[in-house]
This record gives C-alpha cells, sequence and structure tokens, in this order.
C-alpha cells in the first residue's frame, strides 16, 4: 500500500512538474484589433478577439485596421482606446519578457501623432504620456545623426517581469482628452534565470544590489561587431539585436572578426543569456595602427535620469589560445569598472563565450550612458588591445516605476521631459510668493524658447543661414568699453571686437573672394588673403552658410577673442555680417603655420634656434590661455597647423572654435563631448570626456616632438610601429635615444644637452594621465632653459667668451616683463579688458 500511495504521489509531481513547465514554456502572442490570426517568422498570433479562456478584455475599445502594403502582417491591424483598457491574461506566473508593438498608422477617426497614453503591468508603471509617433522620430533621428541610414516605422518596448500572482493585467490608460493604441503583445517565458543576484555596482568599493522583484526594461541590445541578428534567429527568447556602429563614437577605433569556430558557453546555464552568434563576431582595437593604443573603443547611449541600470557584456575570445595575451580596462560612465580584464582568464579559454554584469546608476542630471574599453597600459599583457563581443543595457525599475516623461517635437527633438513635471510639482506645493515668480521666469524662458524656434525655422527654410549669433557681436560692440558710431558707410570705431567691415570692403579686399587668394581651408569654410584699408594684410575667415561645424566655431571664436588679447594668440581685426555672411577678419600671419616650415613644403627649414622660439611663443601664449581669465581657456585643438608664424617668425595661438572655457573653482574637468584632432587628443580626455589643462599640455607635447622630428603625427604609409609618431617618439625618448630620429635636416646643428632636455619635457607632457604632467606654465620655464642651452652652446662654439654668456641674453627677447616663468598672470600691456571677477 505504501508502495501505491509513493508511487501515486511521484505521479502526481511529475504530472504538476510537466504541466508547469509547459506552461513556462509556452508564449502568448496576440495580434490587436482584430478576431483573425497571422504567422509571422513562423509563430502564430492570435487575435484579440478571438475566443480564448486565458485572455479577458476589460472593453471593446476601437479596432482599427489598413490596407497598406507598407506594413507587415502584424502591423495591420491595432486597437484604439478613449477610456482605460485591460488585457488580462490567466495562468502566467514566472518570469516573463513582454514585449508591447506599436506601428501607427494612419486614421480617419485619430491623428496619432496627437496620441498619449500610460501603461501598467500588475502595478509596475511601464511609460507614462508615452507618444509612439514623438519615440519612432526620436530613434531615427538620433541614428541619423550617428551616420546609419537605418529608420523604422514601428517600435517595440521590451520588459523583463517577475509575475507571482498566476495572471498578468496589462493596463492601457489615456492621458486627459487624449488616446492611445496597441497593435501586438508578446509574452515569451524566461525557462532559465537570465539574471544573477547580486550584482557589483561600478566604483561601489564591493557594493552590490539585488535584482529580485524588480521590473526591467531593455534599452539596448547590439551585436557588437556583427550584423543584426532578428528574432527569428534567438528562437529561445526572439530577442532582436542591433549593429552596435551606430552607437560608436568613432566606429573606425575598433574593426570587426568572426569566428565560428566551436564556440561553446563558459557555464551551462548561460545558453539562454544570447545566442552563439552573439559570441562568433566581434570588435577589436586594430586600428591602434592608427590611433594611439591608448584610445578606447567608445559606445554613447541615451538613458533615462534617473534610473539603476545593468550593464551587460559579451565576451569571446576568437583569436589568442593562451593567457595574458589580450588585457584591458572597463569604463562605465567615466569610472573604472574593470581593470586587468583578460577574457580567456575569466571565461576559462577560448572560443568560451562568457557574460559580466555592472549595475551604475545614472543622476537625475545625466542623460547618457558611456560604455569604453581601452588597453591596459600598466598591464603585463602582450598585447595591447581590448575585445567585446555583444552588449546589453537594462533599466531597473525604482519604486514601482519605469516611466520617465519625454516629449518631442516634429522632428524626434526633446521638448521638455520629467524634470520639467518635477519643477512644476515643486511649484505647485510652494507658496504664492514662489508661484509667481516662478510663473514669470517659466513665461519669459517659453517665449524666448519659442522665440529661438521661430528663428531656427527662418534659418532651416533660407537659401543660407540667418547668422543669428552675432548678436554676441553686437551685445560685445555695444556694451561695456565701446566707443564710436557707425558712419553712413556702415563701419564704426574700433571696439573689443574691432571694425565692423561691410561686405563691399570685404569684396574689395579679396578681389570677390578670388580663389586664387585661398590660403586656408576648413570646417568652417575658407580664409582668404586680403588687403584692407592703408594696405594692411589681413587673414579674411568666411564662414560656409551649410556647415553647422562652422556655425557652432564661429560662434565660440568669436566669444572666446572678444575678451582675450595676447602677443602670442593672434587678434581679430574685425567682422562682417551683411546679407547672411559671416566673415571674420584677424591679422595676417606671413609665414604661415609651424608645420609647413617642418615639411611637406620647399620652404626653407627652420634652425633649431627658431623651432624652440616658435615653441616658447605658443607654450606663452596657452600658458596665458589657461592662467589669464577667472576660469582659464582650454585650447582643446593644439597642432602645429594652429600656430602661426608673423613675417619675425614669432608664434601666435589661432583657431579657437573649439576652445571651452575651463572648470569652476569646485570643479577638476569639464565633462563634454571629445573634439580635437587625431595623433594630438589626449587619450585620458578620449576615454572618460573630462577636458582639463592638461589635455593641451599633452598636445602640446605631441607638437614638441613634430619639431624635433618634422614629420606627420598620423602617417599610416609608414611600417606599423611608426604609424603614430607620440608612440614612436616616446620609444625613442624611453631609451635615451631620441636624436636617432630627429629631424636630418638640422644636421647636428643644434645643443645636445638642448635636445635632450627637451624630449624629457616632451615625455612629461605625454604622461597617461593628466595629474602626472606639467602645467603650461612649468613646460614654458623648461624651454626657456632649453633655449639657454642652445644658445649658450651657439655662443661656445662661434668662438665667443661663454663666460660672458647672460642668462638675460639667453632668454632670447624676453622682452618687457615677459619671461613668464615666474607664472604671474600677464601685464596689462599684454590684456585688454579681460573679464575677470570682480
Amino acid at each position: 500500500m505504501e508502495v501505491r500511495v509513493l508511487g501515486l504521489m511521484s505521479l502526481v509531481i511529475i504530472c504538476v512538474f510537466f504541466e508547469t513547465g509547459e506552461a513556462q514554456s509556452k508564449s502568448v502572442l496576440i495580434n490587436c484589433g482584430t478576431n483573425s490570426s497571422v504567422n509571422v517568422d513562423g509563430r502564430r498570433w492570435v487575435g484579440d478577439l478571438v475566443p480564448d479562456s486565458n485572455l479577458t478584455l476589460s472593453s471593446p475599445g476601437i479596432p482599427a485596421s489598413t490596407g497598406s502594403s507598407t506594413f507587415g502582417p502584424l502591423y495591420r491591424t491595432a486597437r484604439f482606446f478613449t477610456d482605460g483598457l485591460n488585457y488580462t491574461f490567466e495562468g502566467i506566473r514566472g518570469n516573463y519578457f513582454v514585449r508591447l508593438h506599436f506601428c501607427p498608422f494612419s486614421s480617419e477617426t485619430y491623428n496619432v501623432n496627437e496620441s498619449s497614453f500610460s501603461i501598467v503591468a500588475n502595478g509596475l508603471k511601464l511609460v507614462s504620456e508615452f507618444n509612439v509617433p514623438g519615440e519612432i522620430s526620436h530613434k531615427n533621428s538620433y541614428l541619423q545623426s550617428s551616420g546609419s541610414n537605418s529608420s523604422s516605422f514601428f517600435f517595440i518596448k521590451e520588459y523583463i517581469l517577475p509575475i507571482n500572482m498566476d495572471v498578468l493585467v496589462i493596463e492601457f490608460v489615456p492621458t486627459n482628452g487624449s488616446f492611445g493604441f496597441i497593435n501586438a503583445i508578446e509574452i515569451v517565458p524566461v525557462v532559465n534565470k537570465l539574471f544573477s543576484d547580486p550584482v557589483s555596482k561600478v566604483g561601489g568599493n564591493g557594493a552590490s544590489l539585488n535584482l529580485t522583484g524588480r521590473g526591467i526594461q531593455t534599452m539596448y541590445r547590439l551585436n557588437v561587431g556583427g550584423p543584426e541578428i532578428k528574432s527569428n534567429q534567438d528562437s529561445d527568447l526572439w530577442r532582436t539585436w542591433e549593429v552596435d556602429s551606430s552607437y560608436m563614437i568613432t566606429a573606425d577605433a575598433g574593426s570587426e572578426i568572426e569566428n565560428s569556430s566551436s564556440i561553446t558557453y563558459a557555464s551551462r546555464n548561460d545558453s539562454s543569456v544570447a545566442p552563439f552568434l552573439v559570441y562568433e563576431t566581434a570588435r577589436i582595437m586594430s586600428n591602434t595602427e592608427v590611433l594611439e593604443k591608448r584610445f578606447n573603443m567608445s559606445w554613447k547611449f541615451e538613458v533615462d535620469p534617473d534610473f539603476d541600470y545593468l550593464i551587460r557584456l559579451h565576451f569571446c575570445e576568437l583569436i589568442y589560445d593562451s593567457a595574458n595575451q589580450r588585457m584591458f580596462r572597463i569604463y562605465i560612465n567615466n569610472r573604472t569598472a574593470a581593470d586587468n580584464f583578460d577574457v580567456f582568464v575569466r571565461a576559462g579559454g577560448k572560443n568560451r563565450a562568457y557574460h559580466h554584469d555592472y549595475i551604475d546608476a545614472v543622476s537625475s542630471k545625466t542623460c547618457t550612458l558611456w560604455i569604453q574599453l581601452g588597453p591596459d597600459t600598466a598591464a603585463s599583457a602582450t598585447g595591447t588591445d581590448a575585445l567585446l563581443n555583444g552588449l546589453e543595457i537594462f533599466k531597473l525599475s525604482r519604486n514601482a516605476n519605469l516611466a520617465y516623461v519625454e516629449s518631442y517635437d516634429s522632428a524626434g527633438k526633446s521638448v521638455h521631459n520629467s524634470k520639467n513635471r518635477i519643477l512644476w510639482v515643486g511649484i505647485g506645493a510652494g507658496g504664492a510668493s514662489v508661484v509667481i515668480p516662478a510663473v514669470l521666469i517659466a513665461f519669459v524662458y517659453y517665449f524666448c524658447r519659442s522665440q529661438r524656434n521661430k528663428m531656427a525655422d527662418t534659418k532651416s527654410n533660407s537659401p543660407g543661414w540667418r547668422p543669428l549669433h552675432l548678436s554676441i557681436l553686437n551685445s560685445i560692440a555695444n556694451g561695456r568699453g565701446s566707443a564710436g558710431s557707425q558712419n553712413p558707410y556702415g563701419s564704426m570705431a574700433p571696439t573689443r571686437v574691432g571694425k565692423r567691415f561691410t561686405l563691399a570692403e570685404i569684396r574689395a579686399a579679396t578681389d570677390n573672394f578670388d580663389e586664387n587668394l585661398v590660403i586656408g581651408v576648413g570646417g568652417f569654410g575658407k580664409v582668404y588673403k586680403g588687403e584692407i584699408e592703408n594696405g594692411t594684410l589681413a587673414a579674411i575667415k568666411r564662414a560656409n552658410p551649410q556647415s553647422e561645424q562652422g556655425l557652432a566655431e564661429f560662434e565660440t571664436e568669436i566669444e572666446m577673442l572678444s575678451k582675450l588679447r595676447h602677443r602670442h594668440l593672434v587678434s581679430m581685426i574685425g567682422f562682417c555680417e551683411e546679407q547672411n555672411e559671416m566673415i571674420l577678419v584677424y591679422e595676417y600671419m606671413s609665414n604661415g603655420t609651424l608645420r609647413s616650415h617642418l615639411f611637406g613644403n620647399d620652404l626653407p627649414t627652420l634652425s633649431w634656434k627658431q623651432r624652440l622660439e616658435a615653441c616658447i611663443g605658443a607654450a606663452r601664449g596657452l600658458h596665458y590661455l589657461h592662467t589669464g581669465a577667472e576660469r582659464g581657456i582650454i585650447h582643446r585643438d593644439v597642432k602645429t597647423t594652429n600656430i602661426l608664424l608673423d613675417e619675425n617668425f614669432i608664434a601666435k595661438m589661432s583657431d579657437f572654435g573649439l576652445s571651452k572655457n575651463g572648470p569652476a573653482l569646485d570643479h577638476t574637468h569639464v565633462s563634454t563631448a571629445v573634439k580635437g584632432s587625431f595623433g594630438y587628443l589626449d587619450p585620458e580626455y578620449f576615454r572618460r570626456q573630462h577636458l582639463t589643462e592638461k589635455s593641451d599640455v599633452y598636445s602640446f607635447g605631441v607638437v614638441l616632438f613634430e619639431v624635433v622630428c618634422a614629420r606627420a603625427v598620423i602617417n599610416p604609409s609608414l611600417p606599423k610601429d611608426q604609424i603614430n609618431l607620440a608612440e614612436w617618439a616616446m620609444r625613442w625618448q624611453r631609451q635615451r635615444s631620441l636624436e636617432t630620429i630627429i629631424d636630418p635636416q638640422l644636421n647636428g646643428n643644434y645643443c645636445p644637452d638642448s635636445m635632450k632636455k627637451l624630449g624629457e619635457i616632451a615625455e612629461k607632457c605625454l604622461a597617461d594621465e593628466g595629474k602626472n604632467r606639467p602645467t603650461m606654465g612649468e613646460v614654458l620655464w623648461h624651454l626657456e632653459y632649453v633655449l639657454q642651452l642652445h644658445q649658450a652652446w651657439l655662443s661656445t662654439n662661434s668662438g665667443e667668451n661663454s663666460s660672458s654668456f647672460s642668462t638675460g641674453q639667453a632668454l632670447g627677447g624676453l622682452e618687457d616683463g615677459e619671461a613668464e616663468k615666474r607664472q604671474e598672470p600677464p601685464s596689462s600691456d599684454e590684456e585688454i579688458d579681460l573679464d575677470r571677477k570682480r
């Protein structure tokens, strides 16, 4: 009898397990707004009006359809609703992927562009004031702005939900006076565990976070280095994996590799984590032939502020078959998540699929998430490289909420977000004394923004731009310290930004923009050599009205030059703003760029003394930028083509289009998108987007090596180990053999000690971490000492009495107390109306 009872109990247990497993393995696929079913990718989607004991609709809503063949079979029907609508699914328990499909199509009754609604699943708010066309337009705009040609007319919201009540209720609630719609609902069980508790926090010093009971939203899922993986290629969970190149800051920073031979999972429990297709391709940093090996592969993502995010990175070593061949660092939002990361060791061998999870909290003031991988130069790995196969970003719920309000205009650009709503809630909670000023401020803000939008529309509809930001010029010209009035011919007395030229004067100066007078071309437009009043030569920069880069750079240059005057900074003579033209007039530098006198031209080569004097002049200009203003100014594009030489070969810094104000007193850096020129770009700035004065110091170190070697900083035609000048020169400098690679044109006409000292300065400038680099003031002091050494050597070699050599002579004309080795602020004769704290 006991045997029978035990056998019966075993049978019951087996039956229960089988039924539970069967329920868990069954997907629910709903085609909304119809009583018919469709087959898509081998799966049958059942109409939501088909009788089904497991699905209940709280109200019929309004079924709608379109006959357009543009839409796939799943997106030709939808259910609209103007009141609350609930989809209730019975017999569902466990963890599930829930995907909500939206595809707006035209309707005679409803304008889908005006839809707005919220969605709640078992008490977890998924979206709020959700506008589908705006979301689609925004994503398409974002991808296209990054160079992608892809676009989509539908949108899928994906969630991973823990369902503990044997029922899933999805509530659709329209915003007051609006409506909503849904095209399809997909519910796919997660049989194996996708996430393991706890997950360590980035920079948390061992802190971790549990995921149990939290709702999860998929934000991004990328197949790194490979093609898109469609849902039917990930047949267990039907996930879609995008290509990663649309999210990379510089896609050329890494190249794609593949190897589909005998890949296995590092853990047998990982078979559902990602399909093998993800691990068969990867992106590695083979482009270190062109970029410095200290640079990173970087991906940038838009995310919702004030949430925790789980970042899952997928790895599979496809090349090396032993440890310590490829070790790298992982950065998440500019913080080190891992160093000495060796995929071979962590996965347990080659062709072993492995993943690692990190959690990072995004603040209420941040809406971007950066993922960066780069070589760990401190490690002892044979190869300086990094590798990544796949990447996923998940948003974690807070207080039963995953929603974030974001509104977009017709172009997909953000109009306002949750922070604005929070502001209004705060205003409503305050007293009248707070409300009235706040309302006035808000009114002014929205009025100004509406005016700006109108002006932007005017700009986009006109054949050329309307240079709105020339109001900066007007405000400067008419503001403090302005003198003189406009005469009948359109000119005015000099102001802080100089003379206002008429377009006729500019045309006369350039022979109607004669192409033979072009002396420079850039993203902004062209620079002409011109002759202005009294026969004075000038460099005339004419902006290209089609260049968005030029528009921004001109605005920055105007702002900077309006408050800077120094003998080692190129000064602005004036400007012109007629007939939608934007033209700036600068002093003419007759000897052109420093680079043109080093290589690539038939110009006479510079002596070692001239090269040192040019470096000292540029260093003085940079030192003034860094220390002369209250917050300092970071040039951000230091290179030999931006160091100009006048008729006396005095060097001056030019081109302030990328310049930024330095950090405030209570900050150590400026967080900003990476801009600059490859070969000169500070790798720490590239990795972390933290800009400091030390980024200019790094670039100046490259300039010093360029002056010594007289060759391009990046030359792909050279052997691999010589392509990058900074790396090549640093290898010789560390061996104390820099003289091996110096410019042969110098032909021994230099002081060996001065060459040795300059190499040491450049080496310090190129330190990996900014904190280990000298300031520009320190660089300047040492360069002046290098010049002293060389001049003493010249005096000795010319037969002069070296004992009579004086430091004053060695400084080579640091007249008027300008020897800035004392690191004092610039004297008043070097500075005109510089903004200072009063």
